[in-house]
């Protein structure tokens, strides 16, 4: 069965929602009101990671994530939580607050992570990206995209389980928009399956909003929920989890597509 991931982004600088939260009690609302439309889980992020993006300090980035997680676990949520970093010392501040997934767009960059992951028995989700956040877009370039994503994510899969976390605790993410151009995003998308079965391990998918869905439907950026809604109803039987800001309305798009019935 497809599950759903709320995305709790608590930074003024994010690409749609940036600065929307602006307070633990918010924040905490906020991510207590997507479990209650269905979310499996919660991926709660202190540091954006949109195109042009400026890294933040790990001190800053543990005090915007771990009251929330420390928060949403004392109220009882009953979704997953998950903490969308690429630094070790901020998974690790994370799981102890209660977090029991690491989404690391670095896919594993920082060995400390791993480590830490590791030890907590948590989840990882590595995802590829081409450059960082703030060059991955200037000029991606491929000779062929999927074929490279998959190389790239066999590579850090390995790694994750050279550090001790085991493959049924490990997910990846072809990472669209993150130093990919429309036609890549694409590609990828109608390789889904390919992706799967190559790598081995479940897909999370995270396209809420993209600009290249804003390209796609000729409308304005970030895209219209409504224009995501469509595409995670079609893709979602390739995919473990849909990455999505729109819980309610996600939800609403797979009952209607009968994604939940044709899955379980």
């Amino acid at each position: 069965m497809t599950e759903v991931m709320g995305i709790l982004n608590v930074t003024p600088d994010s690409f749609s929602d940036g600065g929307r939260l602006a307070s633990v009690e918010a924040a905490v609302a906020a991510g207590l009101a997507m479990a209650s439309e269905g979310a499996a889980w919660i991926d709660i992020g202190g540091e954006s990671t949109r195109p042009g993006a400026l890294a933040v300090s790990v001190d800053e980035e543990i005090r915007r994530v771990v009251p929330v997680i420390a928060g949403l676990r004392a109220a009882g949520c009953l979704a997953g939580l998950s903490v969308d970093t690429m630094k070790g010392a901020v998974a690790r501040a994370a799981l102890g607050a209660g977090a029991t997934m690491v989404n690391d767009v670095s896919a594993g960059d920082d060995p400390d992570l791993l480590a830490a992951t590791a030890e907590a028995g948590a989840f990882l989700v590595l995802m590829h990206r081409q450059g960082t956040s703030a060059t991955m877009q200037v000029a991606p370039a491929y000779d062929d995209v999927v074929a490279e994503v998959i190389a790239h994510l066999r590579v850090r899969v390995a790694r994750a389980e050279a550090a001790g976390i085991p493959r049924s605790r490990l997910l990846i993410d072809p990472g669209i928009g993150f130093g990919k151009q429309v036609p890549h995003n694409l590609a990828l998308l109608a390789a889904l399956p390919r992706l799967r079965e190559a790598v081995g391990l479940p897909i999370l998918l995270g396209i809420s909003r993209k600009r290249f869905l804003a390209t796609l439907g000729g409308t304005s950026y970030p895209a219209p929920d409504a224009l995501g809604h469509v595409l995670h109803a079609l893709l979602a039987p390739a995919c473990a989890l849909l990455r999505v800001h729109d819980v309610r309305g996600t939800m609403a798009a797979l009952r209607q597509a009968g994604v939940e019935e044709r899955r379980t």
